[in-house]
């Protein structure tokens, strides 16, 4: 998914820490134009900006999709970060510059990593009649931002615990080993418990997580998170407490070691200065709006029928740290 604001926000994100836990509230976010598709942005923010090295965390839907393309995201560069997309309902293609054709579906992860530079588009099948997911970006530590990149698609197995049903997609918990690409400690997964039940999560104390709240209103570790509130916990614990109410709860856990670096991040990109920021974007208008170039940063999406997305404009002013 492409960041489509029209006036995106830099962001110089410095690792905080809390010393106990906190909401985080959504704000809705129109991506696109006339048919703009509604998301809700829980990072990052003024409160917070990253959890772990996680940078993005955009939830969708569900949004009722008759047609093929009701998402249909444009082809559109990414520098410095993963994209992580879950779905909770309906079918995505994505299509990138490394030559990768894939589908996801509920209970899978497509996982890309941009490294030095890389295009891709996301558009719903005719068969995606509704849309409901997330959409998570990873910032690369500064000594794998530069790597090569690439995309991985993986099929987590569910896995019982307490009372919850647990899909890990990302890194290590409950014994599940992911075997995906990472570049520094992270976990990710679905946490679904009944209505009444509760699930007690041994987590790593050095992580710091969030609790991205889909449905029913959990308590966690005492504190009671709402539909699309992002629950924080600070470094320091070793175990999670995720009770449901008279609801069932579905969420999804995000966590990882504090990055403990400045990153930039402006439209699709992140990168560590303004002047960064200004190359990245005159790279893709030259050679991928101007005049395609396979050989350039970005590479070409093949398959996709449209044009890929243009940059917007830079604001008219250095990129400044904002803490």
């Amino acid at each position: 998914m492409s960041n489509l604001e029209q006036h995106p926000d830099e962001e110089v994100i410095i690792t905080a820490v809390a010393d106990r836990p906190e909401i985080l509230e959504p704000r809705e976010v129109p991506l696109g134009g006339q048919r703009a598709l509604m998301v809700r942005r829980t990072l990052p923010q003024r409160a917070r900006s990253l959890i772990g090295a996680w940078c993005f965390a955009d939830s969708f839907g569900p949004t009722q999709a008759p047609a093929a393309r009701t998402m249909d995201t444009r082809p559109h560069p990414h520098t410095g970060l993963q994209t992580v997309s879950w779905l909770y309902a309906g079918k995505l293609e994505h299509r990138d510059s490394v030559g990768s054709l894939a589908h996801i579906v509920p209970g899978q992860v497509n996982l890309m990593t941009a490294g030095r530079g890389i295009q891709h588009s996301e558009v719903s099948t005719e068969d995606a009649r509704s849309l409901h997911g997330v959409q998570l970006w990873v910032a690369l530590p500064e000594a794998s931002r530069w790597t090569e990149p690439l995309f991985e698609h993986y099929v987590p197995s569910p896995v019982l615990h307490g009372d919850a049903t647990v899909r890990v997609f990302l890194g290590e918990l409950l014994g599940q080993s992911v075997p995906l690409t990472t570049f520094s400690p992270l976990v990710a997964a679905q946490v679904d418990v009944p209505a009444g039940g509760e699930v007690r999560l041994p987590v790593n104390p050095a992580f710091e997580h969030g609790l991205l709240v889909d449905a029913g209103r959990p308590v966690l570790n005492g504190v009671e998170a709402g539909a699309d509130q992002l629950c924080y916990v600070p470094p320091g614990s070793a175990e999670l407490v995720v009770r449901a109410g008279d609801a069932a709860v579905r969420a999804l856990l995000i966590g990882g070691e504090p990055l403990g670096e400045q990153i930039v991040m402006w439209w699709n990109f992140v990168g560590r200065s303004h002047d960064e920021i200004v190359s990245f974007r005159q790279e893709w208008q030259s050679e991928v709006i101007g005049e395609a170039d396979p050989e350039g940063r970005f590479g070409v999406v093949s398959g996709y029928d449209g044009d890929p997305l243009p940059a917007p404009v830079l604001p008219n002013a250095r990129l400044q740290p904002r803490h």
